[in-house]
């Protein structure tokens, strides 16, 4: 029996002016699979990310959830499909002139949702405690907290609708190594409690090992190998192996920019 996927890019090309950023991609993610793309900066991780949110449009090819092309959804639609996502941004993103829970909670009291604001306040707290936060924390400023806290945060608004699919977007990226295990932790725990599907990008290679169920590696535009995290170090493609293991010498050459 063949399974639909849940996020499928076919022939995904898009450029801007002269540049060719993604040369057609291919990749599906299955229903409740965490795939994690991996690949160094300019290679095309945020571009092919923005087409499946619809973020951007690609020139050619398509983005299908659940069998469906949503590259020319518009309207309705689009919001529709987009009430179905959570995402975690590089950056955590959080409004720095609402209260952390009002952040968890802005998804929740917009839309068709509308949550009152005492239900909205009360989800919004539960979402702080699967991620490790007291209810306290829910009245203090995005600035009053640390950078760990800020990504606990915005990964609690990525859950708070109980999304059907999570974007993930470098998500360890500005902590320590310790806080960006247990961000890791906490991503796994929240996935799997939800039975969401993750599709995340990034360059940290300790975040990948740990939170795919596969590794894709996306380079000038092409995704060049995928498959289980355990056979990536031997996978024998050149490009994937410099990557993980970060050597200088190697086929993936660094752009040399004068200063």
């Amino acid at each position: 029996m063949t399974t639909t996927p849940k996020i499928r890019l076919s022939g995904v090309h898009k450029s801007f002016g002269p540049k060719h950023v993604l040369r057609g991609v291919d990749l599906d993610v299955q229903p409740g699979e965490s795939v994690v793309v991996i690949g160094g900066s300019g290679t095309g991780k945020s571009v092919m990310l923005k087409c499946v949110l619809g973020i951007l449009s690609p020139d050619t090819g398509t983005v299908s959830i659940d069998g469906t092309d949503t590259t020319k959804l518009k309207g309705r639609d689009r919001i529709d499909l987009m009430e179905r996502f959570g995402m975690l941004f590089q950056g955590a993103a959080l409004f720095d002139s609402l209260p952390v829970w009002q952040n968890v909670a802005f998804g929740m009291m917009q839309g068709r949702r509308h949550l009152p604001k005492a239900q909205a306040r009360e989800l919004a707290t539960e979402k702080l405690a699967m991620v490790g936060l007291p209810a306290e924390v829910g009245l203090l400023s995005p600035a009053e907290l640390s950078g760990g806290m800020q990504k606990r945060v915005a990964l609690a608004r990525a859950i708070a609708s109980s999304p059907e699919i999570i974007f993930f977007d470098e998500p360890t990226t500005g902590l320590d190594p310790i806080m960006g295990d247990v961000i890791n932790d906490l991503i796994i725990k929240s996935v799997r409690e939800l039975g969401a599907t993750a599709l995340s990008i990034t360059h940290d290679m300790a975040s990948a090992r740990k939170i795919a169920d596969r590794i894709a590696m996306i380079h000038e535009g092409h995704i060049i190998w995928s498959g289980l995290p355990s056979d990536i170090d031997g996978c024998g493609n050149p490009y994937v192996e410099q990557f993980v293991h970060g050597r200088a010498e190697g086929p993936i050459r660094m752009p040399v920019r004068a200063i």
